[in-house]
């Protein structure tokens, strides 16, 4: 049975270029972000400087998004995501999914119309980041809460920010399923061998120094998985996507490669344990430069763990987290 209260499901997600044109003013977006570029007095010249950065790294980007088809596949992914959570919710609950990118479009001031017009009775915030840290959900909560402030209807609609489910059951479910998917790729008599690298997007330490979660919670994240698929693989966690001058987490997801490959004939399988879904990092960061690099060094086989996407377990999971987060 269908319950009579309306409820508004709001995916945060961080965006991506549509196009090759827009991968600069994404970029400025991005680094245009007090959440990301953050230090004392930045707020003085932080939008030159996200001018000049953006300038200077697009046209490399550009050529990295070339490779994978001309633009990020983000939004088209985050639709089906929406789509499939929408169907599912509402054998359950009255609800409608939207989507509220960080850096492009559909930005968040750009569903605020349209969540007016349904006069929810209550907004469920559901970031398609698993872990928290300030650089993600921390910044898209923000620019929420920023942009809310100009709606009084929005403003006064009770609202839940899903925070973390880095360790839901259901999740780690789909985790699991993902690998013992992927690993049917290697020859079964090289299976019980295969290094399992899980690669998560790195952020600065000094983001842990000031009490950032997101490592410990990527770290459990794997743990849950390990002992959920009962794998006696060899496993290992390493960072990527580095940028800028600061000290990032360790170890590299690229150096731990080079580890690997001093064992001869050995073969991997990179888990992209922070994404839930394709996009730059996972297509062409480990896809197709992290490949490279590892068949350089000797690596037998090299595999991919495709994104959770919209799997069924994956959107059962994002389902069974709203209606835990309703009461």
């Amino acid at each position: 049975m269908v319950t009579q209260k309306k409820i508004g499901v709001v995916l945060f997600n961080l965006g991506g270029p549509d196009s090759l044109d827009a991968v600069e003013p994404f970029l400025f977006n991005l680094f245009n972000d007090p959440d990301i570029i953050n230090f004392p007095f930045s707020f003085l010249f932080r939008k030159r400087l996200a001018k000049y950065i953006s300038r200077k790294r697009s046209p490399k980007i550009v050529e990295q998004y070339k490779q994978i088809g001309g633009k990020s596949p983000l939004l088209e992914l985050t639709r089906k995501q929406a789509e499939a959570l929408n169907i599912e919710l509402n054998s359950k609950i009255n609800c409608k999914v939207y989507i509220a990118m960080r850096y492009w479009h559909p930005f968040t001031d750009e569903i605020m119309p349209q969540l007016e017009k349904e006069r929810f009775n209550k907004l469920i915030l559901l970031p398609l980041y698993p872990q928290y840290s300030v650089s993600t959900i921390g910044s898209s909560k923000n620019e929420w809460d920023r942009i809310k402030n100009k709606y009084s209807s929005i403003k006064n609609i009770e609202t839940v920010l899903v925070s973390e489910y880095f360790n839901h059951p259901t999740y780690i479910d789909a985790i699991v399923e993902g690998i013992n998917f992927t690993l049917k790729k290697f020859p079964e008599d090289v299976r019980d061998s295969v290094v399992l690298l899980f690669s998560a997007h790195g952020t600065p330490i000094k983001l842990v120094k000031m009490g950032d979660p997101y490592k410990g919670q990527i770290e459990e994240t794997v743990r849950s998985v390990i002992s959920r698929g009962d794998f006696k693989q060899k496993h290992m966690l390493g960072f990527q996507s580095k940028v800028g001058p600061q000290k990032w987490l360790e170890p590299k997801t690229l150096d731990i490669i080079d580890e690997i490959a001093k064992d001869s004939n050995q073969n991997i399988l990179v888990i992209p344990i922070a994404f839930v879904s394709d996009h730059l990092e996972t297509l062409f960061e480990i896809g197709i430069e992290f490949r490279k690099h590892a068949e350089n060094k000797g690596i037998k086989q090299f595999e991919v763990m495709p994104g959770l996407n919209d799997s069924p377990l994956f959107i059962k999971a994002l389902s069974e987290i709203v209606l835990n987060n309703l009461n």
